[in-house]
């Protein structure tokens, strides 16, 4: 016998990796030194900073591949690996500089894993982070045919004196949210509970989604928030604060971006997505499990003075995310006072 015998096909894997070579140069920033291939990426750090400090995030994406899996479409879930762990980085007011993939499959697929990577590399783009290396496991018997999992980490910087750790954030502050392209990448066991259990095929077309299967409402893909943030603070946007809006909803979230004895009065009087609204009548799920569960329409949450909060809304509908009021800093003890839970 040998590897093949046993299911790993190593020449499978070369041409998967000269398969996907373009989609990872595409990604390149200047910093970059050398190519594809090597036992490890390496990059040079961007000059110019007095005293750079390396932000670091992991994460992946979760039960949302299932869906993928059924569906058969691997071109958007990259995007969500990226968002996780950009978005992250981005709340200590860090520019993502680079990002590794981990993809783990029972046997390499290449025309489904170079859709993977094409999503993961798009993500960079948008994000704009080099795509520095990743690793591709072949583990047979370990996944199921067709399945695969994913992990991704990623290493950004900021000037020492620009970081952001609740230190800044002060009473009086207002909560500006940005919203969410949808469900994102948080929640999706109990999705896949309530369409398993009510009868529902991610196939089917509902009035309520327009021309959208139900598949296509919950693959849309992770917002990411980099370019429009940065690009804000260097026009001068004041942000004493952000809050990524993953798993736990703003209960969870949004209270680690405050500084100490300080909480956030919500006013809950934006526009809760259909998504969150078919939900939560499908399933029968509470007020307190969907806040609890979901992002309910917020991706991504701004603390800022209040004499910017103008400028801050007005800025990023220019950029054409949707941005909305939801409440303001006092003191407390981390708590959000005023949802409906």
């Amino acid at each position: 016998m040998d590897y093949k015998d046993a299911g790993v096909d190593v020449e499978a894997g070369r041409e998967f990796v000269n398969q996907i070579r373009n989609l990872v140069h595409s990604t390149f920033r200047p910093e970059v030194i050398g190519g594809l291939g090597g036992f490890s990426g390496c990059f040079q750090l961007p000059s110019g900073y007095k005293e750079p400090v390396l932000v670091s995030g992991t994460d992946g994406v979760g039960t949302k591949l299932k869906i993928a899996h059924v569906l058969n479409r691997h071109n958007s879930v990259g995007i969500d690996l990226v968002a996780m762990c950009v978005n992250d980085v981005l709340t200590s007011g860090a520019e993502p500089l680079f990002f590794l993939d981990y993809l783990a499959t029972g046997q390499l697929d290449k025309e489904q894993l170079t859709q993977v990577v094409a999503g993961i590399a798009s993500g960079c783009q948008q994000a704009g982070c080099a795509l520095l290396g990743g690793e591709t496991a072949e583990m047979p018997g370990f996944y199921q045919a067709g399945e695969y999992d994913l992990a991704g980490f990623c290493v950004g910087i900021v000037e020492r004196s620009q970081m952001l750790d609740g230190s800044q954030v002060q009473v009086g502050d207002v909560a500006i949210a940005l919203a969410s392209a949808g469900v994102h990448s948080n929640g999706f066991s109990l999705v896949r509970k309530i369409v398993s259990q009510t009868g529902f095929s991610w196939n089917d077309r509902l009035e309520i989604f327009g021309d959208q299967t139900l598949g296509e409402v919950f693959l849309s893909p992770t917002r990411i928030y980099v370019k429009p943030v940065l690009s804000a603070r260097q026009a001068g946007l004041e942000i004493h604060g952000m809050a990524h809006i993953t798993g736990g909803g703003l209960p969870e979230n949004l209270p680690r971006c405050l500084g100490k004895d300080q909480a956030i009065k919500i006013i809950c009087d934006w526009s809760i997505p259909p998504v969150f609204q078919w939900l939560a009548q499908t399933g029968s799920v509470s007020s307190q499990a969907m806040y609890n569960t979901f992002n309910m329409g917020i991706g991504f949450v701004l603390l800022v003075p209040p004499h910017q909060v103008q400028q801050a809304i007005t800025y990023f509908e220019s950029q054409n995310v949707t941005t909305f009021t939801i409440g303001e800093v006092i003191t407390g003890s981390g708590e959000l006072i005023g949802l409906p839970i």
